[in-house]
């Protein structure tokens, strides 16, 4: 089991799609008895624009794994988005 995640994916917020680099990693939270998965993606000006319009859903897929739907956080200092989700995380080696 990987608990973490450091590659290449594809991160949707609204309309806008990139294919970049993000980091992830996933934790199990006893007292709510499930995984919990967050990290930051690399730096996108439509991505961050989409934020900017008031998108706060995205969806991201590594690999050819099922999309994950996650939570966009605001940008952080280097343009990057921080990106949170609950269930099994989206990388294909987490089991």
């Amino acid at each position: 089991m990987s608990e973490d995640y450091r590659g290449p994916a594809v991160v949707t917020v609204g309309d806008s799609s990139a294919s970049l680099d993000v980091r992830l990693s996933a934790h199990f939270e006893p007292l709510e008895g499930r995984l919990r998965w967050a990290g930051r993606i690399a730096p996108d000006a439509a991505l961050v624009a989409a934020y900017r319009a008031g998108f706060r859903e995205a969806t991201i897929t590594v690999a050819d794994g099922s999309p994950a739907s996650a939570k966009v956080g605001e940008p952080d200092p280097w343009g990057g988005l921080r990106l949170s989700g609950i269930g099994f995380p989206p990388w294909p080696d987490f089991s």
